[in-house]
């Protein structure tokens, strides 16, 4: 006889747990078949939204009509709205479109702060002449600054480094003045480039491996630059190259301002001169600062020009001088000048380095490169900082608000004929930017932000179209 399982037994424990496991798993896709069966009749019933149910009326939205079976379905061919719906109510007749006449040809290369005329009023010591003098807001003009005559299209990059069209910039001047140096060329109907300065004869590509040999600019440590008295920007222009960003600047010089020459080129550069205004940049804006025989006085006014770098410079930047006074032993003949002049003038920069805790890297042959600390804290009283002339007169952020007319007038000044402007801002504001542009020959539209239409912030994208000044217009 067979001995009869115990109640207790492990096999109808077993059996238990695959009864409990099998009911678990019929419930399990019961449920999923029932949703789904749910699920499909909701689909196939659509809800009756009529004008008299109030229920579209309670929820803001529009009317639905029901539809047949066969118009049930959307078409493959249903086109999607990718329109801003801007719902808001404006007054029309406060939007009158004011239409901008252009202004005369002579204002074609109009810089308003860099007025020569007005410039002649302020006192020459300390190139303050040289520095920016904004027109009254009854002196500023409201014309649109036309193209000179004949005016092209610029070269694309990298070919726009080495050349640009001469009838955009018709000066000759420079070509002559700079002929030693290699600056400019006139070759027909354009400009050349030949990459050459004062202190690179053998170009700028050669002078800026020469400072490779001495700190590295290959390894990303250094990706902007600042080039002070940067002529045509030929420095800048070589470096881009090299992954860095070169802001340049120079004064306008008694024909032109050298750095048009630049911007033609595709290059950053802005008039500018080291004065008694402090540089338009903030602080710890560049990794290198660059002096190629820029004829600024460092050791001048306390050194209140070489505090300025330092502002400017990040910790660990470096500042870079060739020209005078570097390696004045065999160039003071050249120069002009005699060699205690010289030796006077490189004494009192090194002193003024000493002040700011500068480390003095290398001097080799025609280049002298200095590096600025990660922390000179200790510097404070050996700077007497809180006794260097306080350049910034207003701290006052507002202040330099302006109206948005002029910031417009301003953008079409510089921008070039079918260059493209790109505004972000809420709706309203770009309501009024538009309803400007749109007497200022530009081409705009207002679009959603990327993140879809609910966001209260639009983007507005306009094209200033191609005009130019009439050649028979007297200059």
């Amino acid at each position: 006889l067979m001995a009869k399982d115990n109640v207790g037994s492990p096999k109808i424990h077993q059996l238990d747990l695959r009864r409990r496991r099998l009911t678990h798993i019929l419930a399990v896709i019961g449920l999923c078949v029932l949703f789904y069966i749910l699920g499909a009749w909701q689909n196939n019933t659509t809800p009756s939204l009529t004008a008299d149910s109030g229920l579209a009326t309670k929820v803001g939205c529009e009317s639905v009509r029901p539809q047949s079976n066969a118009s049930s379905s959307l078409p493959s061919d249903a086109t999607l709205d990718f329109n801003a719906h801007h719902q808001q109510s404006v007054d029309e007749r406060s939007m009158v479109i004011e239409q901008f006449p252009p202004c005369d040809l002579n204002l074609s290369e109009y810089t308003p702060c860099q007025d020569r005329t007005r410039g002649r009023r302020f006192a020459r010591a300390m190139l303050v002449y040289r520095e920016r003098h904004c027109p009254k807001k009854d002196e500023t003009i409201r014309c649109l600054i036309p193209a000179p005559p004949k005016y092209k299209t610029p070269f694309k990059w990298p070919q726009s480094r080495d050349y640009a069209w001469f009838d955009n910039i018709p000066h000759r001047e420079l070509s002559i003045e700079k002929a030693v140096q290699n600056w400019i060329q006139v070759e027909g109907n354009r400009f050349r480039f030949p990459g050459g300065g004062t202190m690179f004869p053998r170009g700028a590509d050669a002078y800026i491996d020469d400072i490779n040999d001495l700190i590295s600019l290959t390894d990303g440590n250094i990706r902007t630059a600042i080039d002070t008295g940067c002529g045509v920007a030929s420095w800048g222009a070589y470096l881009l190259k090299r992954d860095i960003v070169t802001m340049s600047f120079a004064p306008r010089d008694t024909h032109e301002a050298q750095v048009q020459f630049a911007l033609e080129r595709g290059v950053p550069a802005v008039i500018g001169v080291m004065a008694t205004q402090r540089l338009p940049y903030p602080a710890r804006a560049f990794d290198m600062a660059h002096c190629s025989r820029c004829l600024i006085p460092w050791q001048a006014h306390d050194g209140l020009y070489l505090i300025e770098v330092d502002r400017v410079l990040r910790p660990g930047g470096y500042w870079i001088l060739s020209g005078p006074p570097v390696n004045w032993k065999k160039h003071y003949r050249g120069w002009e000048r005699t060699q205690e002049d010289l030796k006077k003038e490189q004494d009192s920069i090194e002193e003024v380095t000493k002040r700011l805790c500068w480390k003095k890297l290398t001097e080799k042959d025609d280049l002298a490169i200095w590096q600025k600390p990660i922390n000179h804290v200790e510097c404070i009283e050996s700077r007497r900082i809180y006794k260097t002339p306080h350049v910034c007169k207003n701290d006052n952020a507002d202040a330099a608000w302006c109206d948005i007319t002029y910031i417009l007038l301003e953008m079409d000044r510089i921008l070039r004929p079918e260059g493209t402007v790109i505004i972000r801002d809420v709706v309203d504001v770009l309501t009024k930017v538009k309803a400007i542009t749109d007497g200022m020959r530009w081409k705009s539209q207002i679009m959603d932000h990327e993140s879809g239409p609910f966001n209260p912030e639009k983007i507005l994208v306009a094209v200033k179209t191609y005009w130019t000044a009439e050649p028979s217009e007297k200059q």
